[in-house]
């Protein structure tokens, strides 16, 4: 395929898309999820006059009695979504105290700013299907990328970054629960970010909520600081249940999630004056026996005990919601000292 590149001013662009010459938001276009925080740094970026990526363009539909053409944006709409909201002070651009606004730029900064040269690649004819296929190439979206990456290719906001600091606190690094493979992988973002949009929620299937919650809270995420404090105290009560190295906590996720999701409800929801020794007695039995009817394999699906419902709900489906529930429900109970072991409760 032949491609071209040309030099297209900031301005010209501008004149393109409010005379719909220009159509930024294809059917196959991402939504626009940039933060805050990542419109001003592109902004001060053109403001500066440092040079941004190419965008991408193919030519659109042409009106055969005025010979008027229009053009597609294959990939480049948040950044020039981000300059026209710029250029005309949208209320959808909250500028931070160091970036200017437009209209109170000197008229030399103002004249810089709509002369910026922007790298055009045109990719001449096409038809949408091909468009898809390059805007996906392009975004690395349906190729080596695992969800999570691409999640992060798309969103730059406060949610994400509060999951990747919890993700790399001491809790897990010293227990090391995450391999250093599922860390370049992005997955212990995913299991953090798992955890927190369940607490903040209830267990969900899958992980179809995710790009929800990337996006409400993408801009702003209040509840940070108090969540930070919160899960301090779910890691100390934790820690305090001294669960050795070798316990299913720290070497199956299902496990680990299922623990810090009920220890927060337990701890933080319904404040119950819990004991860490007694909770830590109660885990360390519980977690033996699922492993004991684990080495018995052969003999699970001859049990009707909830040892054995539990350890079915951590080994198949395990990121569906009922067996999420099935899990936290049983967890629940031995957290709270309400589950039978051997026919006695303890």
């Amino acid at each position: 395929m032949w491609t071209s590149t040309s030099i297209r001013r900031i301005h010209t662009l501008l004149a393109s898309l409010r005379n719909e010459t220009l159509i930024p938001n294809p059917e196959f276009q991402r939504r626009l999820v940039w933060s805050n925080k990542h419109k001003n740094d592109f902004i001060d970026t053109v403001l500066r006059g440092y040079p941004f990526p190419e965008i991408y363009i193919a030519a659109g539909e042409v009106d055969l009695v005025t010979g008027k053409g229009k053009e597609m944006l294959v990939d480049g709409q948040q950044r020039l979504t981000t300059l026209k909201q710029y250029f005309n002070a949208s209320p959808d651009l909250k500028l931070s105290r160091e970036i200017t606004p437009y209209t109170e730029l000197k008229e030399e900064k103002k004249r810089a700013f709509l002369n910026y040269e922007v790298v055009v690649r045109d990719l001449g004819q096409m038809s949408v299907t091909e468009m898809k296929e390059i805007f996906q190439r392009i975004n690395s979206t349906n190729y080596s990328l695992n969800a999570m990456e691409i999640r992060h290719a798309r969103f730059d906001g406060e949610i994400k970054k509060f999951a990747e600091k919890l993700a790399q606190d001491p809790f897990f690094e010293e227990r090391r629960v995450f391999r250093a493979s599922e860390i370049r992988r992005m997955n212990d973002t995913a299991f953090t970010l798992s955890v927190i949009i369940t607490i903040m929620s209830t267990y969900f299937n899958l992980d179809h909520v995710f790009e929800d919650y990337l996006f409400q809270y993408n801009d702003e995420f209040k509840e940070k600081d108090r969540l930070e404090v919160e899960f301090q105290k779910v890691f100390q009560f934790v820690s305090a249940c001294r669960l050795p190295q070798s316990s299913r906590p720290w070497r199956t996720k299902s496990d680990l999630f299922t623990l810090l999701v009920e220890v927060y409800e337990a701890l933080i929801k319904n404040g119950g004056p819990f004991k860490p020794a007694e909770v830590g007695k109660r885990l360390r039995k519980f977690y033996e026996l699922v492993d004991e009817l684990g080495e018995r394999n052969s003999e699970i699906e001859n049990q009707n005990s909830r040892i054995a419902e539990y350890y079915t709900a951590v080994r198949q489906a395990t990121n569906h919601r009922t067996s999420r529930i099935n899990r936290g429900e049983i967890l629940r109970d031995v957290i709270k000292g309400e589950f039978v072991f051997g026919g006695k409760q303890d």
